[in-house]
């Protein structure tokens, strides 16, 4: 079943929710598509989503996350620390669908005011006909604040990066399950 929340239920940082469900993405952003392969069977799949929806690959691959919930719900606030150490950066997001189904199990969060980029970004697992499971990130985004704006290119460089890194955090998490 997939959950797509409305509008007017935050104040989001941009106008087009929903996009990383809906493809296409939206014009006049920075695009992220990385696809990862977990692993194989149902097993696997149900571990990777478990993963996925409960902040567990996010919280394992060193984000510092705040979230209300155990697993992510259409409508649920999350704040992610973004950096190193002590030098963090709040981002305020919002869930804005969410996946579970047969075959499919994630969700997307869009940007809240106050988070240093705008958009969109979404975490799926998926499980094809033959049993292969995939990570996939989807994302819209650019700069909402002075320093993301001054940081010009690296920023989507590192998201590309993290994108990566997550992907091997979910495999590693849904092979030791």
């Amino acid at each position: 079943m997939t959950r797509l929340i409305g509008t007017g239920l935050g104040t989001f940082s941009y106008p087009d929710r929903g996009a990383t469900r809906h493809r296409p993405l939206p014009a006049g952003y920075h695009h992220l598509h990385h696809r990862t392969r977990i692993g194989h069977g149902q097993a696997v799949f149900e571990a990777a989503g478990t993963a996925v929806t409960t902040f567990g690959a996010h919280r394992a691959s060193g984000m510092l996350v705040r979230a209300g919930h155990g697993a992510v719900r259409a409508g649920s606030r999350v704040v992610v620390g973004i950096g190193l150490g002590p030098v963090r950066i709040s981002a305020p997001c919002q869930v804005v669908w969410t996946a579970y189904e047969p075959t499919a199990i994630g969700f997307a969060y869009g940007t809240l005011a106050g988070h240093p980029e705008c958009g969109e970004e979404s975490f799926m697992v998926r499980r094809d006909p033959d049993g292969t499971v995939w990570f996939e990130v989807t994302a819209f985004s650019r700069p909402a604040a002075w320093y993301t704006r001054l940081a010009g290119p690296v920023v989507p460089f590192l998201q590309l990066r993290y994108a990566r890194w997550l992907g091997r955090t979910v495999r590693r998490l849904a092979a030791a399950a």
